[in-house]
């Protein structure tokens, strides 16, 4: 397996990667064994979009837009316009009735938005001199309408004409944004969700107005996501995970690490072992409506939908802080860290020699309580039945810097951004001998075996 190829970086001693999870060069369950670096970025690459099933979007703080080809690694476009980094980005994907063309839209640092064609990378609208940078964006195809937010919230027709805005009261500004049922959406400020209706008139002009506020959080809202058409959930810098009802905005379930104290233990004792807040941070959640996958400080932890309850764990799954995750399916996940690995994971049984659930790490949980608690919970063991283990089957490092997030093209592979400035696709190396035999003797044929 690669190990470290790209940067100046040594192999990982026993300080840097956990010995427990060093599965060796031997991978059976790893298809991805070959890479291909893109190089294009002179700074740090923090955003990737899917435009379609051939091409990928990367962005970051060198202001750059680049359009790739996912089968081939070539560089399609380069879109130069923002002067600052790239603080958003997603597609745009508008139908006329006739035709349906997919765009991407970013917003950047230096106070502008901007919709661009990844056909031709021409910048069709932008606009500038905004009041505040926008930091999340969120487009409702079936108004064509985008949303953006910051410092206040707008919304904006496919013309860049804005429709409406609201100021919001947060000092931090709204910092992610999601859709919900009957034209409401939902905006994370600080400690709080907001959620806004929006109105279409008889002249299609739009209004947004504020018809709830949802306090719940004890701290600062890290991320928000759609979980299904009816549920959505958020995750807090201080562990919390709530999933909310989408329709009535209600809790339906409410966890939280809660990190053990023990009586006999002097202050001291208990400072010196407190986890620090990056510890029980919820970075990303991510969904396959069935599972919530929270990354937890560098922990990863499946929560099921159906039983309101985490269903497996590890607790250090990367040796730092977790910050992007992906559900393969019901058993299977990957994960990125600030340690520059990505890794494949797969939900299994505990042996019957491990420790018992009920003690030990998961006396920091809480389960199945359907709202929150007015006063502080107890600190005290719950058991907890049937709890799996995740067991590390892959590990792809091939990046020399903390990487940021993935975009996964199935079979046509897996894309990387990172600090280092380079993007990598993974590719499945048996998949990719087959293509080039295939091609090998297509050609062989039309040169009728010449």
């Amino acid at each position: 397996m690669l190990r470290w190829i790209l940067g100046g970086r040594e192999a990982q001693g026993s300080l840097e990667k956990s010995s427990m999870l060093c599965i060796g060069e031997e991978q059976p369950k790893n298809w991805f064994t070959e890479l291909q670096v893109l190089k294009g970025h002179f700074d740090i690459v923090r955003f990737l979009v899917q435009i379609d099933d051939f091409r990928c979007a990367s962005a970051g703080d060198d202001g750059l837009v680049l359009v790739w080809n996912v089968e081939t690694g070539e560089r399609l476009q380069e879109l130069r316009g923002h002067s600052q980094q790239i603080t958003a980005m997603t597609t745009f994907t508008c139908d006329d009735g006739d035709t349906t063309h997919t765009s991407l839209l970013t917003a950047s640092s230096d106070r502008s938005l901007s919709l661009w064609d990844p056909d031709t990378g021409n910048r069709v609208q932008t606009i500038s001199d905004l009041q505040s940078s926008v930091k999340c964006l969120l487009v409702l195809e079936r108004l064509c309408v985008f949303v953006s937010g910051g410092g206040e919230l707008c919304v904006w027709n496919k013309d860049f004409q804005l429709q409406c805005h609201r100021p919001n009261h947060s000092d931090t500004g709204i910092t992610a944004l999601i859709e919900l049922p009957k034209n409401c959406i939902a905006a994370a400020m600080d400690k709080e969700i907001v959620i806004y209706r929006l109105t279409v008139s008889t002249d299609s002009s739009i209004s947004v107005a504020e018809v709830r506020c949802l306090s719940d959080h004890q701290d600062r809202i890290r991320a928000l996501i759609n979980v299904n058409d009816g549920l959505f959930a958020s995750g807090s810098h201080a562990g919390e995970l709530i999933l909310w009802d989408a329709i009535e905005w209600n809790i339906m379930a409410y966890e939280h690490i809660l990190w053990e104290e023990s009586p006999a233990c002097t202050h001291a004792e208990i400072r010196l072992a407190a986890p620090k807040p990056s510890e029980m941070s919820i970075q990303h959640l991510t969904t396959n409506g069935r599972h919530i996958l929270a990354a937890v400080g560098s922990g990863l932890y499946v929560f099921s939908v159906l039983t309101k309850t985490v269903v497996a764990y590890r607790k250090a799954a990367h040796d730092s802080n977790v910050l992007h995750t992906m559900l393969l399916s019901d058993s299977e996940l990957m994960s990125c860290s600030e340690d520059g690995s990505v890794r494949m994971w797969e939900i299994q049984d505990l042996p019957l020699s491990a420790e018992p659930a009920s003690s030990g790490f998961f006396g920091m949980w809480t389960f199945g309580r359907a709202n929150k608690p007015s006063a502080p919970p107890l600190k005290k063991v719950v058991d907890v039945p049937n709890i799996r283990m995740l067991e590390l089957t892959g590990d792809l490092i091939g990046h020399s810097g903390a990487v940021q997030m993935f975009v996964s093209f199935r079979e046509n592979g897996l894309v990387t951004c990172s600090t280092d400035h380079l993007l990598i696709l993974w590719k499945n190396g048996e998949r990719q001998s087959q293509l080039r035999s295939l091609a090998l003797f297509q050609k062989l044929e039309e040169n009728e075996g010449l």
